[in-house]
């Protein structure tokens, strides 16, 4: 069958499918699969009777971890899977490598991967993996898919990635059969390329052997055992074959789409979905050979180099969902729906236009598993210790596999990965969400649907919407809020000058037949949004950062997470958990960070000291001793509390956390007006004597009781209002009454993240990770060095501080009013140091605001001399700007204003 047209292939499919159920013998784009046919069914190995680690699950994920597992020292280690390997979801993966993506992470998995495959296994086992580098081409039909480009490029030469932006005509010379009358411009990284599953996984298998580990095939799990230690806390204790129990404390659950039901055996929600996922094959196209992978966003297509063929797949709109996830469905593949591929061939053929006289070899329609950010799941389970996490790859398994795998074999050996991971960690989701199915089936389509879609700084989801709302969501709507979803939670973005926006229910784009949502107003105000240049609504984010720098503003801060930790142990907790002294007075507010052993920040927060009592209310739990109120951004609240529960399990602190997040809301006003406003809403003095800054009392607003805390996270003075939930809307309007004479106005996060750059404070995810230390990120005062007092991370922070920075968190600004968003290059003296992790523009300083890690390029240390004495640049787009190197805050550099100074 040729590409003859979109009639052609609809009379066509029905010779190449005949039957509505999957079948087992379909040919994919591999010399050979790891299938043996009339092989025995019984295990390939004698079970052992324990082991330290069980990794569950043959394909690209469950050999790298066991390959890495192994390398790191683990000899004790055993994969089990059902069939043979690969016999999953990787046998049949298109196997492409891209190394470039808009994260500074995945760029640094990616190319670990492309060193394993292309280098490391062949030098251990002498054998080929099958990889091969034939480049990877990008294809932009607009100038702003070439600025997305354009803005990877900038990234890649920070990590040494060759890459070229090339011209429609230079891109026919490098690929003579392509179309590029429509191109605007493309991006060549010529050393992509595409990697075999089977050879990969039998020489991970054979390298992993070697070093001790054992692979048994034909071995299907069908239990696993937990424990509840003294304690109460759940632990893996066993995993059950039909063949045997292996004792172990500790589960790796790499099972692609089956990873669910893996989960449920443990107690453990997976929240992933099954979809069909397709490519087809062509016979043979004459000049095609060598030339590199393409992928065509704007047409949500792909072509694959295929020895002297092509393999065609996307992403479609509507996809099909595999909901009823089959236990043998080894080396399979469904019958492709031609009626959901179709939309491909038009913008393949489109591209290379030799396509619509070339025939289809075979079709490969395979299931894999996909997730609500279109990011994978790893690491430990909320629910369960010994229980990870290594699934939910989104068709990158291959890909993000090698890297991935390293990470997921530190996580194991040492309790946390060597990178970032946050962004894979199981625990960004809230755990009332990983349960939920609408969640999950909503946003995991969204998500794939949007797969190819341009990556904008100020992208929201449209499903699975309205799931968390708090006491003000309504009356903030009704006068203009445009809301950002986080964690779940409705939390307030901007504010629109063009009346009520309400996120609507999720029309699936108009996927299976469900209407549209037409004239979507809040859709509309988002669109205007998606830009690489300053914003439609740039001007209303600025009046609301100015009139919090000059007068007023009120912002609905609910969505944080607010702890209480209690119990007998609670201050020794404190004193461990926390890298600042929280043991101050009753009244006394700290802020400061949660470390990790490496010295990495885990979080920061604010710790307030409490007063016991006797009354239980969600302004105070009843307790004695010692009690602390934590105070947490709301996006990264399910991360927080894993961690401090973590911390007190393995440390056998007797503390009890309680999370009041969905009891209490949060009302910030902030700016030199602030003072005046809430001393007619609050019965208490607020004078800097009677109230001084990071203090807290509980006093009556309005005539309900809260809890006010002189605590600024824009730089202005100003409180918080941390407030029961029934009493959030009287109080609300309390406020707002009271500031009408002082010009006061709500304010959103869009606000907040300019704010707060301008000042300098750090957005744990952005400028402070889990591999940053407080000594990088200049937060030292954080950290209670100078007690003697230990805490978690402490031997590390002194040996740094011992061996000098080789990183260190530096400000820039720019002169030219150009909009910046993160990942731009930064280059001293002429040569790459490092890249921004944030960028805004500060409307107070008027300038363009980024902030990131800077290393010398000969590895030495980073002082504020080698800062001062060098001349910096920021790439944006292959353009190159000049900078200014900042030591402190460009605003308010004496911290004058929080403390009421103006």
């Amino acid at each position: 069958m040729a590409f003859a047209g979109v009639a052609v292939w609809r009379l066509a499919r029905s010779a190449l499918s005949s039957t509505p159920e999957h079948t087992t013998r379909k040919s994919v784009p591999y010399e050979t699969t790891l299938k043996q046919e009339g092989g025995s069914s019984s295990p390939t190995k004698a079970l052992p009777k324990t082991a330290d680690v069980v990794v569950i699950g043959g394909g690209s994920l469950g050999c790298q971890t066991l390959y890495h597992l192994a390398k790191m020292g683990m000899t004790n280690v055993v994969l089990l899977e059902r069939d043979r390997l690969t016999a999953g979801t990787t046998w049949h993966t298109a196997g492409l490598l891209w190394q470039l993506r808009p994260s500074d992470v995945e760029v640094e998995l990616l190319a670990h991967t492309r060193q394993v495959v292309s280098a490391d296994l062949e030098q251990e086992t002498g054998l080929h993996t099958g990889w091969i580098q034939n480049g990877g081409l990008f294809i932009a039909s607009n100038k702003q898919r070439l600025d997305e480009y354009k803005r990877l490029m900038s990234l890649g030469k920070v990590y040494g990635i060759e890459s070229y932006v090339l011209s429609p005509a230079e891109t026919k010379d490098l690929y003579p059969l392509m179309n590029v009358d429509d191109l605007y411009g493309t991006l060549y990284v010529p050393k992509d390329g595409t990697m075999d599953p089977a050879g990969t996984c039998t020489t991970l298998a054979r390298a992993s052997t070697a070093r001790g580990a054992m692979v048994i095939e034909n071995c299907p799990v069908t239990g696993i055992q937990v424990r509840t230690d003294d304690m109460s806390i759940k632990r893996v204790k066993a995993v059950e074959t039909p063949y045997g129990t292996i004792e172990t404390p500790c589960v790796v659950n790499c099972t692609g789409v089956w990873a669910e039901k893996l989960g449920q055996m443990a107690g453990v929600n997976v929240p992933l979905v099954a979809m069909h996922h397709a490519y087809v094959v062509t016979e043979r196209i004459e000049g095609i050979q060598n030339m590199p992978n393409v992928r065509d966003h704007d047409a949500s297509v792909y072509l694959r180099l295929q020895g002297d063929a092509l393999s065609v797949g996307g992403y479609e709109p509507n996809p099909i969902f595999w909901d009823e996830v089959s236990d043998k469905f080894a080396f399979s593949l469904f019958d492709l729906d031609w009626d959901v591929f179709m939309q491909h061939i038009e913008g393949a053929v489109n591209r290379v236009p030799a396509l619509e006289r070339t025939g289809i070899k075979s079709t490969v329609c395979g299931p894999e598993s996909f997730t609500a950010d279109h990011k994978p799941l790893m690491g430990e389970a909320p629910e369960v210790r010994g229980f990870f996490l290594g699934c939910g790859f989104n068709s990158a398994g291959m890909m993000l596999g090698g890297g991935c795998g390293k990470e997921l074999a530190h996580w194991v050996i040492h309790g946390r990965p060597e990178k970032d991971m946050y962004g894979y960690d199981i625990r960004r989701f809230h755990r009332s969400l990983t349960s939920n199915n609408r969640w999950i089936r909503e946003r995991s389509h969204e998500s794939y649907a949007k797969n190819y879609s341009l990556v904008f700084p100020f992208d929201e989801p449209l499903a699975s919407r309205n799931m968390r709302k708090d006491p003000l969501h309504k009356v903030l709507q009704d006068q203009g809020c445009v809301f950002q979803e986080r964690h779940g939670w409705e939390r307030p973005g901007w504010f629109s000058r063009d009346g009520s926006a309400p996120v609507l229910d999720y029309d699936y784009y108009g996927a299976y037949g469900i209407s549209k949502n037409h004239n979507y107003k809040y859709s509309n105000l988002l669109s205007k949004e998606y830009t690489f240049d300053f914003p439609l609504h740039h001007d209303v984010i600025k009046d609301e950062c100015l009139t919090c720098r000059n007068a007023v503003a009120v912002f609905n801060m609910s969505y944080f997470g607010k702890f209480y930790l209690t119990g007998p142990d609670a201050r020794k907790a404190a004193d461990w958990l926390f890298s600042a002294d929280v043991n101050k007075p009753v009244g006394s507010t700290v802020y400061t960070c949660m470390l990790n052993k490496r010295g990495g920040t885990e979080s920061d927060l604010t710790v307030s000291c409490i007063k016991p009592g006797s009354v239980h209310s969600s302004l105070a739990p009843a307790f004695e001793g010692d009690g602390y109120y934590l105070a947490i951004g709301g996006a990264v609240a399910q991360h927080n509390w894993s961690h401090i529960q973590t911390v007190l399990q393995d440390s056998g602190f007797r503390c009890t956390l309680l999370d009041c997040s969905e009891d209490m809301g949060m009302i910030s006003i902030q700016g030199p007006k602030s003072r005046a406003l809430l001393q007619e809403v609050l019965d208490t003095d607020l004078s800097n004597e009677a109230f001084p800054f990071s203090t807290h009392k509980v006093v009556q607003a309005a005539g309900h009781q809260v809890r006010a805390m002189r605590l600024s996270f824009v730089g202005e003075m100003g409180w918080e209002l941390h407030v029961p939930r029934d009493s959030c809307v009287p109080v609300y309007q309390a406020v707002v009454a009271a500031g009408a004479k002082h010009g006061v106005c709500n304010a959103g996060y869009r606000a907040i993240d300019s704010l707060s750059i301008e000042k300098g404070y750090r957005h744990w995810h952005a400028d402070l990770r889990p591999d940053d230390t407080p000594l990088e990120a200049g937060l030292a005062f954080t950290c209670k060095m100078k007690s003697s007092i230990p805490f978690l991370g402490r031997e590390a922070l002194q040996a740094q501080r011992a061996q000098g920075l080789r990183r260190r968190l530096v400000c820039f600004t720019i002169d030219e009013k150009v909009p910046m968003f993160g990942l731009e290059a930064i280059f001293r003296n002429g040569q790459p140091v490092g890249h921004l992790r944030r960028a805004e523009y500060g409307f107070a300083i008027n300038k363009t605001i980024g902030y990131g890690y800077i290393r010398s390029p000969d590895g030495g240390v980073v002082s504020p001399e080698f800062i001062k004495t060098g001349k910096f640049t920021l790439e944006r787009m292959g353009m190159t700007y000049k900078a200014k190197a900042h030591l402190k805050s460009p605003f308010d550099p004496e911290n004058k204003r929080v403390k009421g100074i103006y």
